[in-house]
């Protein structure tokens, strides 16, 4: 049996994550596609294209950070969950922002989990390590 190929939607803006973050799911046990985009408004638009023109390359998973540019992660996660077609998808928060009020608004738009990114390089390779086992290894998810 061939193995899935996870696809992951990575939305960060910040290249030093975006490079620890690839570095991590390129060493996993799982075959992943990322699709990197940088700023809030280029995910929402990649989102929608894709929801309309091929819907099967739609992403398993969403890693969000909030702190993003033209759109922020909020807005981002407020539009898709709001979008029937693209609602479905998981949406990991994972930001370096540990706000209350940023955490509450994120459970309240209907984020499926929220992470707050270490500071420390090996500790953030752990997280997104695990972030991959628990998705793709213990939680079943929704075909697209």
């Amino acid at each position: 049996m061939k193995p899935h190929l996870v696809k992951i939607l990575l939305i960060e803006d910040n290249e030093g994550d975006i490079v620890l973050t690839l570095d991590a799911l390129e060493e996993a046990k799982l075959k992943n596609e990322v699709i990197v985009q940088r700023d809030g408004d280029a995910a929402i638009k990649y989102l929608e294209s894709t929801a309309r023109e091929n819907p099967e390359l739609l992403p398993d998973l969403i890693l969000l950070d909030i702190n993003l540019p033209k759109k922020n992660g909020h807005e981002v996660l407020e539009i898709v969950k709001n979008k029937e077609e693209i609602k479905h998808i998981p949406i990991i928060i994972l930001t370096t922002s540990s706000s209350e009020m940023d955490i509450f608004k994120a459970y309240s738009e209907h984020a499926n989990c929220y992470i707050i990114k270490p500071i420390d390089v090996h500790d953030f390779l752990q997280i997104v390590s695990k972030i991959e086992e628990f998705w793709f290894s213990i939680v079943k998810l929704p075909k697209s």
